[in-house]
């Protein structure tokens, strides 16, 4: 009896930490869908892995011609590479890109892109 209630209360852990990392990793709805950003940029830095990239990008805002800085949220490398983005290089530090996106609700400056233009290609990342 007490074997079974160990391996049940296993699954049930098991259960209830896979369950917690996928809420915390595809917590697409903090980011507002409404509002759709659109800035060109200057690559900053970049952290470029799974389960996503990130580039810190500065752009000029359009509304009030301010300098910003973003914290931009990309598709896994992998996602990337297969539509079409070949080489690491092509998001390194320094290099102008375009990114489509949203804005996250409650982080100030971060948001999740939809797609980034780097140079004439176009990458989608959903």
């Amino acid at each position: 009896m007490l074997s079974k209630f160990k391996t049940l209360l296993s699954v049930l852990v098991v259960a209830a930490l896979c369950s917690t990392g996928a809420v915390l990793h595809h917590g697409w709805a903090n980011y507002d869908q409404d509002t759709v950003l659109d800035y060109e940029g200057i690559i900053l830095s970049n952290d470029i892995g799974n389960p996503h990239t990130y580039i810190d990008l500065k752009v000029i805002n359009p509304e009030d011609a301010e300098i910003d800085e973003w914290e931009v949220v990309l598709a896994p490398l992998t996602r990337m590479r297969n539509r079409g983005m070949t080489d690491n290089a092509m998001l390194a530090v320094g290099d102008t890109v375009r990114v489509v996106g949203y804005p996250h609700r409650t982080i100030e400056n971060e948001m999740r892109a939809e797609r980034i233009f780097i140079g004439e290609l176009r990458i989608e990342l959903r």
